[in-house]
Parts: structure tokens; C-alpha cells; sequence
């Protein structure tokens, strides 16, 4: 766990549980009604004041829930209290958006299903905590020509292979998912600056498996007009896999898809990021004047990920792939384990990339340069101890890649 991450989670953690002892009185919401309770969530998010608590027990709600105030809403029982958002937009509208201000907000223990858009959606707040949820077929509007449902702040931009993905952050900080299962959605977590900056959140312990269209973990800028910008966010400790094999999918993609817009000084930690259809991190700047800069790749295990496509195109299977039309300055690649790719590591930037202490896989190119900048992969261990020029280690591709003095040994794992 990085400094950063360690810090956003006690920050979090701290803000969310003196909110919740704040809490004035707690609420309950059962199938049917009675005994106090209200029938639907809806009605008892209505009746309830901020601060206070939601304890759902077990059932079915056919509801779309807007969140506008300081609520704790708590499902009894994960695999039992479901929320099937059949025809509806989503199934947990979190909307800062139209309430400024809004904070102090967690969903935790259901079961979220079949919404037209996303899952749980999250625009313009602060403080929230999205936990141990499970979320299956949301992202449904999905067709041949790209999403047909678009509820604001939610636009086009950028989800031209999903509609939003099943959890998706816009305009938020300083907020936490954690723990939660995310499968067979178009697409899986999106970190995205739509309605605003998305800046220090923290994606964690999160299973995000065989969405087919679009990637498992997505941070992107789709707004080139400031205020805007993804960065200083952590996505650590999540298992990433089977993602895009239909459409287009990383492990976890970082982009910046049109001039002006910035995802920047994330951190990329400590997941298990494997047989994803594009690369298990895959980074992209497609224009001038972008900024994709300082962001940190450390201490993952990839393995078995496909090529990049299009102008990102990579030579094989690929690990980790860095490129950028507008140069792409501060990027670290370090503590990784490689293996199971044709490329560990492919560089298409005219800037320098560090890439250090790394595990790369002895039966693959270890680093493509595919452009005029440089690689530094120093101090790397490349499959075996006599580094890269010898036979039975991996090798290298390209010019400009620095790789002396490399390791003798396998590096430290993280995970």
C-alpha cells in the first residue's frame, strides 16, 4: 500500500464512521411494509434526515434510489437484498449533481441488477463509501451504435462501449469502493471527470471480472474544459480479469481521449490484473495537449492480457503498454511481476519512462520501444541473472532502452 492510499483510506474512514455515530435514528425497509417499516427504499430515503441510518432487510425492490442527503443505507444480506433496476437508469443514484454539496453518503450489502445505465452512479460529492455490493447485468443500454440512454451528468463521452459501466464516480473525492463484486456488466468501475474533478478516491479490494465490452477499472477524462481532471486516486489490491473480451477492455486503462483533458498522478497498486482483451494497465494519450503524466505502476502481478489495438498498437500480447501522441512525462513502472505476455513492457512516447525492479517474464521481449524516447529499465531482473543480451532471458526491443546494471535475483513481490 502506497503513502497516498494508506492516507485516503484513514481519511475516509474516519470522516464516514464520525457521520454514522452522528446518525439520529435508523429506519427499515422490508418487503411489503409494515411493523414501521416502508416497502421500498425510495419511501424511507424520503422519510429520513440526514445523518440518519437505512437497514434493508432481504427481498426484491424494483426501484431507481436517489440519494440526496447524508444517508447510510444497509442491505441485510448481500446475495439476498436486491435491488433489479429492470428498465430503470440506474440502481443507486447518488446526485450531488442537483444537490450541491452532498457528502457523507455509504451503500453497502446489496445486490444491484439489470439497470439501463450504471449500477451505482456517483456524481459531485464528497465522502461516500460504496461497499461490499455485488453488481451484475447493470449497463444494459449498451448497442450496436453505442449507449441509447444518457441521464445527466452522464454524457456520451468516452462510453461508446458502455453506458457508464456498473460503478461509476463523476465530480467525487475523497470517497472509498471497496469490497465489492462487479461482473458481467458492460463494463466495470469508472472513475470519471463528466461533471467535474474526480480527485483522491481510493478503488480497493474490488473483484471486477468478465465485463465483456469495456474495461475492468477505467480512470478517464472525457471534459477538456477546466474544472476538470482524474488524479490522485488509488486503485489497489483488486483483482481484474476477463474483462473487454468482447469489445475493448484493459485490466485498467488510463486515458485522456481529447485535447485538454488530464488523468494524472494516479497510483496503480498491488493488483491482480490477468487475461484481460487489452493490456493488463493500458495508458493512452491520443492527442496534443493532453496531460497523462506521473502516474505510478507499482507492484502488480499481470499475466496472460492481450495486444493494444488501434494507434496503440502493441506487438503481442502485452503487460504493460505506455503511449502517448502528447509526450508523457513522470510515468514510474516498478515492482511489477510480468509473465505469461510476448511484451512486458511497451513504450510508444517521445519523453523517458522509468521502469525498475521488476519481475519480467524470460520468455517474452521485457521492454518495446516502439518510439524516439527513452526507456529507463534499469535494475530490472529479466528472467535470468545474466540480463537481456544473454540467451534463455527476456529481451529487449527497440532503441534507447538503458538496462545496466539489471538484477541478479527475482525482485521482492508485493502481493
Amino acid at each position: 500500500m502506497t503513502m497516498r492510499s494508506v492516507g485516503i483510506a484513514a481519511t475516509a474512514a474516519v470522516v464516514l464512521g464520525a457521520a454514522h455515530t452522528a446518525a439520529a435514528a435508523t429506519h427499515c425497509v422490508r418487503p411489503g411494509g409494515g411493523a414501521g417499516c416502508t416497502s421500498t427504499i425510495t419511501a424511507a430515503v424520503g422519510n429520513a434526515a440526514p445523518g440518519d441510518t437505512i437497514l434493508v432487510s432481504r427481498g426484491t425492490y424494483a426501484e431507481d434510489v436517489l440519494v440526496t442527503k447524508p444517508l447510510f443505507i444497509i442491505g441485510e444480506d448481500r446475495d439476498r437484498t436486491i435491488v433489479d433496476a429492470t428498465g430503470l437508469a440506474n440502481g443507486f443514484d447518488v446526485d450531488g449533481f442537483d444537490n450541491p454539496g452532498l457528502s457523507r453518503v455509504a451503500i453497502s450489502g446489496f445486490t444491484i441488477e439489470h439497470a439501463q445505465t450504471e449500477g451505482i452512479l456517483v456524481s459531485n460529492a464528497s465522502d461516500v463509501r460504496l461497499s461490499d455490493n455485488i453488481l451484475f447485468d447493470n449497463d444494459e443500454a449498451l448497442g450496436s451504435q453505442g449507449c441509447t440512454v444518457f441521464v445527466p451528468p452522464d454524457n456520451a463521452a468516452g462510453e461508446g462501449l458502455d453506458c457508464g459501466e456498473a460503478i461509476h464516480l463523476t465530480g467525487v473525492d475523497h470517497s472509498i469502493v471497496a469490497d465489492n463484486i462487479v461482473r458481467r456488466n458492460s463494463g466495470g468501475i469508472l472513475i470519471s471527470d463528466d461533471s467535474g474533478p474526480t480527485y483522491e478516491n481510493l478503488i480497493t479490494g474490488n473483484t471486477v471480472a468478465d465485463n465483456p465490452f469495456d474495461c475492468g477499472i477505467t480512470l478517464a477524462s472525457h471534459n477538456p474544459a477546466a474544472p476538470n481532471g482524474v488524479f490522485h486516486n488509488t486503485v489497489e489490491a483488486n483483482t481484474v480479469s476477463g474483462n473487454g473480451l468482447k469489445g475493448e477492455g484493459a485490466g485498467v486503462g488510463l486515458f485522456t481521449p481529447a485535447p485538454g483533458t488530464a488523468t494524472y498522478g494516479n497510483v496503480v497498486v498491488a493488483n491482480r490484473l490477468v487475461n484481460n482483451r487489452l493490456p493488463g494497465v493500458a495508458m493512452h494519450s491520443h492527442a496534443p495537449n493532453q496531460n497523462l503524466n506521473d502516474n505510478q505502476i507499482v507492484g502488480n502481478y499481470i499475466a496472460g492480457n492481450g495486444a493494444d489495438t488501434a494507434d496503440a498498437e502493441t506487438p503481442g500480447r502485452t503487460g504493460i503498454n505506455v503511449f502517448g501522441v502528447t509526450p508523457i512525462t513522470g510515468t514510474t513502472i516498478e515492482g511489477n511481476t510480468i509473465e505469461h505476455e510476448d511484451v512486458a513492457i511497451s513504450v510508444k512516447t517521445s519523453s523517458t519512462v522509468d521502469a525498475h525492479f521488476n519481475n519480467l517474464d524470460n520468455h517474452a521481449v521485457g521492454v518495446a520501444n516502439l518510439n524516439g524516447g527513452t526507456v529507463d529499465a534499469t535494475e530490472n531482473w529479466w528472467g535470468c541473472p545474466r540480463g537481456p543480451k544473454a540467451g534463455g532471458c527476456s529481451t529487449v526491443s527497440g532503441a534507447n532502452v538503458i538496462v545496466y546494471p539489471w538484477l541478479a535475483h527475482p525482485a521482492p513481490k508485493s502481493w
